[in-house]
C-alpha cells in the first residue's frame, strides 16, 4: 500500500512512525515540510498527493492539520494527535477518518480530537485512544497506527 506520511512540526521525514510502516511492507512518500510556512507545507503535500496518488494519507500533529487541508477525494485519512486548532482553517474531517490520540498528550489536548469528532459527525469508534504521550512512537501506538492504516484502506476498497 502507498502511504503519504506528513510529519509534524520540528520533525523530519524518516521518523519512527513512517519507518515502522515501511518495515511492514508499505511504500512511504515522505515530503519534507517547512515548519515556518503552513501554506507552502500544504502546497508541497498536495503536489506529492497529486503526483503519487497514495492509498492512505497519514498526518502526525501539524501534519494532521496539513492533511485536513488537502483535496484528496475519497482517499482515507489517519490522523495522529492532529493539531488542527493550531494550524490551518479546517475544522472537520471526512467520514471514515481515523484519529489516534493519547489521553496523556502533553502537546495537543486530547479534547481537541473529541471536538473534531463532534464537528465532523464521526462516531467515538473513529477515535483510537492509545499511547502515553504526544509522540505515539512506542510499540502499542505503532501497532495501532498500522492497524488503523490497514482498516482505513480496507474500508475504502469496499
Amino acid at each position: 500500500m502507498k502511504i503519504l506520511h506528513l510529519h509534524g512540526w520540528n520533525s523530519v521525514p524518516g521518523g519512527v512512525k513512517p519507518m515502522f510502516l515501511a518495515n511492514h511492507g508499505h511504500e512511504l512518500i515522505q515530503p519534507a515540510l517547512p515548519d515556518d510556512d503552513f501554506t507552502t507545507a500544504v502546497q508541497i503535500a498536495q503536489a506529492e498527493f497529486d503526483l503519487h496518488r497514495p492509498n492512505v494519507v497519514v498526518g502526525s500533529s501539524r501534519g494532521g492539520a496539513i492533511a485536513m487541508s488537502l483535496d484528496i477525494g475519497p482517499t482515507p485519512l489517519v490522523l495522529l494527535c492532529p493539531a488542527w486548532k493550531r494550524w490551518g482553517s479546517a475544522t472537520t474531517v471526512k467520514p471514515g477518518t481515523l484519529i489516534l490520540h493519547s489521553r496523556q498528550d502533553e502537546v495537543i489536548p486530547f479534547d481537541d480530537s473529541l471536538e473534531l469528532l463532534r464537528n465532523s459527525g464521526l462516531s467515538e469508534s473513529s477515535l483510537i485512544v492509545v499511547g502515553t504521550n504526544h509522540r505515539l512512537a512506542d510499540t502499542e501506538p505503532l501497532q495501532a497506527l498500522h492497524k488503523a492504516v490497514e482498516k482505513a484502506f480496507g474500508e475504502n476498497q469496499g
